[in-house]
């Protein structure tokens, strides 16, 4: 009976190793994961502070479902494993008018949002809400290297927040860009055909006001 005991406790204290050693492996995997930075987001009207509507998120989409142009879309695991399924823009789809034709100018993906991770100010407007700001990528311009006289930004553009320089070239204006994305919603640069040596995204995007 004593050897039973024994046996037996030996078992017991072979499992409780291996799930321990499991465990451990699983929370240094957690870990890791955690300690991999995420990508900076352009986020949606009313999300501009980063770790409040990280925190208040619940990863519902109601926000991307409620978006009328289809500008927003749920963040992916390489853009960060704590930001996944949050809202982040979609500007290479649609591009945000602040819903001026569905809801007086009030954003949808605002009204939508449960938590109030996406919050304005009772006083905010279209101009004063900065999503981002628009960059442009010269090397990857048509307009730039080409010399096409491409200028769809330019004409897209509803803030006048780019102007054509004297070779009629487009140049971001920054203090009058809010972060739309109609630039680069409707830039042409990665057409079949078009694209530049070594481009990896369109050649106007918008980026986090932080990366401009």
């Amino acid at each position: 009976m004593g050897d039973e005991k024994k046996r037996v406790g030996a078992g017991m204290s072979r499992r409780t190793f291996a799930l321990g050693v499991g465990g451990g492996c699983a929370l240094l995997a957690l870990g890791a994961l955690k300690a991999v930075p995420a990508e900076a987001q352009v986020r949606p009207p009313g999300g501009q502070d980063e770790h409040r509507l990280v925190a208040a998120c619940i990863r519902c989409e109601r926000c991307v479902e409620a978006c009328p142009r289809g500008a927003l879309r749920p963040a992916h695991l390489e853009d960060g494993i704590v930001t996944v399924r949050t809202p982040t823009a979609n500007f290479n789809e649609g591009w945000c008018d602040f819903c001026e034709e569905e809801n007086g100018g009030t954003p949808l993906c605002v009204a939508a949002c449960p938590t109030e991770a996406l919050v304005l100010a009772p006083d905010a407007t279209t101009e004063a809400t900065i999503i981002g700001k628009a960059v442009l990528i010269r090397d990857w311009c048509l307009a730039w290297y080409r010399d096409n006289g491409c200028r769809f930004c330019y004409d897209a553009c509803p803030y006048e927040a780019i102007e054509l320089d004297g070779a009629g070239r487009p140049v971001v204006v920054p203090d009058a860009c809010n972060g739309c994305g109609a630039c680069q919603n409707v830039c042409v640069s990665q057409k079949e055909g078009s694209y530049a040596v070594g481009a990896t995204s369109r050649a106007i995007i918008v980026v986090p006001e932080s990366e401009a």
